[in-house]
């Protein structure tokens, strides 16, 4: 199971990490993929400065910073784009 976790700490919050969930399972749904990931709130993912930072395992792609071998972190993520970066990165190594 994948596990997509969405920082909820003051300053995503006021960046819109609600906003940012709320989409997040919308697309779940949309993609009958609920069963397959899951969805978390955590606390502040250390990144404050870079917008609503989602943490993803086996995430890779363009506005992604790793950190180690299994650390993995996308920044300014917003309800507009989270659907493109789902489709983009996350879902395809979902394997389905």
């Amino acid at each position: 199971m994948t596990t997509i976790k969405v920082c909820v700490g003051s300053s995503c919050h006021l960046k819109g990490s609600y906003d940012v969930i709320e989409a997040f399972k919308e697309i779940l749904k949309k993609y009958d993929v609920e069963d397959a990931v899951d969805l978390q709130a955590s606390f502040c993912l250390g990144f404050c400065d870079k917008g609503v930072v989602v943490n993803a395992d086996s995430f890779e792609g363009p506005k992604v910073q790793k950190l180690g071998d299994d650390i993995l972190f996308i920044h300014n993520v917003n309800k507009d784009n989270a659907e493109e970066l789902f489709a983009k990165e996350i879902y395809p190594l979902l394997n389905l």
